[in-house]
């Protein structure tokens, strides 16, 4: 494989990549922090709302952190076959 200069080439994520990624990674949080607060509590209302509350805020800047990632070139190479 051919490396290409990261001055010139870079990829870019689509924006349905990152949508899918956010959900699928708030899904996995969504569990630990239920699982985590209903651990050291033992009440589920507690353990739901913790859960609730801040997957509304994480979730959006999850979003934003990586939307802003995504249009930094710096560290990002593509490779072509040759």
């Amino acid at each position: 494989m051919e490396k290409l200069s990261p001055q010139i080439h870079y990829s870019e994520e689509k924006l349905s990549r990152t949508i899918v990624k956010t959900v699928t990674y708030r899904l996995f949080i969504l569990l630990l922090d239920f699982t985590t607060i209903f651990l050291l509590t033992h009440k589920t209302k507690v353990a739901l709302g913790f859960m609730i509350v801040s997957n509304i805020y994480t979730t959006i800047g999850y979003f934003l952190h990586e939307r802003t990632w995504d249009k930094i070139k710096w560290g990002k190479m593509i490779y072509r076959k040759k």
